[in-house]
C-alpha cells in the first residue's frame, strides 16, 4: 500500500470508516471526547467525525495528551508481534536471494511501502535491509570458507549463496577484506601492517588491512598484542608499519588522549551479523554518555539477548574506535572490559570531560 493512500484526512477517515488493517502502522485516530486513540482497524465504536484528529504515531498521539484505549493495548502485543514476522520475513527473502533483494521488492513482499519498509527494519533489527545483506552473506562466506579445510573455493561460493562465480568475484574482498583463497588459509597472502607505540593507557598496538584498520588492541606487554594479532590472522603476512603508518598510530592514540578530537578512520570491521549490529549500535553512542548492556538489546531489536551483547563487546578488536567502554550494567557499574576496568573507567572519564 502506497504511503501516500493515507496522505488526507478524508482519506484516513474512510480507512477508520472501513476498518481497514491496510491502515494500520501508517496513522493513528484520536477521539477528543473519549481522550484515546486506537488504530484505523479497531473494532471500537466509530465516533463522530468532528471529534477526530489523526497523528502519524501512537507516540504523537501521547504526546498530545491521548492515551491508549484498551484494544489498543491489547493490540501493542500483537501489533509488535506482527512487525517482528513482517521483518522476520523480510530477512529470510534477503537470505536466500543470490544478490540482495531491492528495497522496492522487499517491500512489496511484505505489503508496506518502501519508507515505512525501511523505517520498521531498521528499528527491528538495527541494520538497514542493504547492511543486514552485506552482513549475512559476509558470514555466511566466513562460515562456508572455514568449514572444511579440504573444501574448495568454488565449493564455498555456492554453499554461501553465491549462483556464479563472476558475482561472487565481484564482492568477495569487500565482504572478507581480502580474497577468500587468502581468508580460507588464515590469512595467507594477505598483507597487514602493524605498528605497536605507548599511550597514557599503556602499550597500543594499530593494524591494518588492505579495507582498513583492523585492529587496535591495548595491553601492558607489546609481545603479547604482536601475538594477539597474529592469532586474529596466523598465516597472514603481517609486516611493520614504516613511518607514514607510525602517523596513522598517532592518530589513534592523540584520539584516546583526547575524546573531542574525534576518529575518522576507515574500518575493517569483520563479525557475524549479529556481532556487527551490536557494534554499530555502539558507534551511535556519543562521547561521554553510557549506556546498559539491555538498552543496546533493545536498539538492535533483540531485548533478550543481553548475554550475546556482551559476548559481541568482548569480541571487538577495535577499541576506542567501535566504543565498547561506553555500556555499563544496569545499575551503572561498569563490569568487565576486554582491555582492563580501569582503562575503561579512564576513557569514560576523559570523554565526560571533553
Amino acid at each position: 500500500m502506497s504511503t501516500t493512500a493515507y496522505a488526507t484526512d478524508a482519506a484516513r477517515w474512510a480507512a477508520v470508516q472501513a476498518r481497514d488493517p491496510a491502515a494500520d502502522g501508517h496513522f493513528v485516530y484520536a477521539v477528543r471526547t473519549t481522550g484515546v486513540y486506537c488504530r484505523p482497524s479497531s473494532t471500537a465504536r466509530l465516533p463522530k467525525r468532528e471529534n477526530v484528529e489523526f497523528f502519524a504515531t501512537a507516540a504523537a498521539a501521547e504526546a498530545a495528551g491521548y492515551r491508549p484505549s484498551r484494544r489498543a493495548r491489547g493490540d501493542q502485543g500483537s501489533a509488535a508481534a506482527g512487525r517482528a514476522a513482517l521483518v522476520a520475513r523480510a530477512c529470510r527473502l534477503i537470505e536466500a536471494a543470490e544478490t540482495p533483494p531491492a528495497l522496492d521488492d522487499l517491500a512489496a513482499e511484505v505489503g508496506m511501502s518502501p519508507f515505512h519498509f525501511h523505517r520498521l527494519f531498521k528499528a527491528e533489527t538495527g541494520l538497514t535491509p542493504k547492511a543486514y545483506a552485506s552482513a549475512y552473506r559476509a558470514r555466511k562466506l566466513r562460515e562456508e570458507l572455514s568449514a572444511a579445510p579440504a573444501a574448495s573455493i568454488t565449493e564455498a561460493i555456492y554453499g554461501a549463496g553465491f549462483n556464479s562465480n563472476s558475482r561472487f568475484y565481484e564482492t568477495s574482498e569487500q565482504l572478507l577484506g581480502m580474497r577468500a583463497r587468502d581468508y580460507r588459509a588464515g590469512g595467507a597472502g594477505a598483507v597487514i601492517r602493524f605498528a605497536v607505540g605507548q599511550c597514557s593507557l599503556g602499550a597500543i598496538l594499530v593494524a591494518q588491512s588492505q579495507r582498513g584498520i583492523c585492529a587496535i588492541l591495548l595491553g601492558e606487554d607489546p609481545d603479547a598484542l604482536a601475538r594477539e594479532l597474529q592469532d586474529q590472522f596466523p598465516r597472514a603476512r603481517i609486516i611493520g608499519g614504516d613511518s607514514g603508518f607510525e602517523q596513522l598510530v598517532a592518530q589513534v592514540v592523540g584520539f584516546i588522549e583526547a575524546p573531542a578530537l574525534g576518529l575518522q578512520l576507515p574500518l575493517d570491521v569483520q563479525g557475524t551479523a549479529f556481532q556487527e549490529r551490536v557494534w554499530r549500535a555502539l558507534r551511535e553512542i556519543p562521547p561521554g554518555a553510557t549506556v546498559s548492556y539491555t538498552d543496546i538489546a533493545a536498539r538492535i531489536g533483540a531485548p533478550t539477548a543481553v548475554r550475546a551483547v556482551a559476548q559481541a563487546c568482548g569480541a571487538n578488536h577495535l577499541a576506542v574506535a567501535i566504543p565498547c567502554h561506553r555500556v555499563v550494567r544496569r545499575d551503572g557499574d561498569l563490569a568487565g572490559y576486554r582491555w582492563g576496568v580501569e582503562r575503561k573507567r579512564e576513557l569514560l572519564r576523559r570523554e565526560a570531560q571533553a
